[in-house]
């Protein structure tokens, strides 16, 4: 049973990350025409994405910390009190692996839209502009996420 628990709660943290690449669509996001922006990159930084709200990895955790802890002592006080003391124990640190095992590099961009605004958006890494370089900003409809592209 500590086995399955144990490899529940890793599958369910691990499966947390985002894929953030600009080359990864959601099923939802194809076949769906975009509004696509022209504009130059006027600022790039680094940045770290993660999840802030661990739901997966605290429903996990605290799946795990209450059996663990439910399993403490020998009469049912002992295990009631162990099973919410695991439990609460074990969803903060599930939370936290969730946040942690989410991390991930990230660069966020300020364009120069054509138009004259100016946008910021946020992406993973595994595409990188340069300031001055050309651009496509392609507007996030259909429950699809805002990218930036190479022109």
């Amino acid at each position: 049973m500590k086995k399955f628990l144990t490899l529940f709660t890793l599958f369910a943290l691990t499966a947390c990350g985002a894929n953030l690449n600009t080359d990864r669509y959601a099923t939802t996001g194809a076949g769906h025409v975009n509004t696509v922006s022209e504009g130059t990159i006027i600022n790039v930084r680094p940045v770290t994405i993660a999840t802030e709200n661990g739901d997966v990895g605290e429903l996990a955790g605290g799946i795990v910390g209450g059996v663990a802890g439910g399993m403490i002592g020998d009469n049912t006080l002992t295990q009631t009190i162990g099973a919410v003391g695991g439990a609460v124990l074990g969803g903060y640190l599930g939370g936290k692996a969730q946040e942690g095992l989410s991390m991930q590099r990230g660069m966020e961009y300020i364009v120069k839209l054509d138009s004259g605004k100016s946008v910021t958006l946020t992406q993973g890494d595994d595409e990188v502009f340069d300031v001055g370089q050309r651009v496509y900003v392609l507007d996030a409809d259909y429950d699809e996420r805002a990218r930036i592209i190479a022109q």
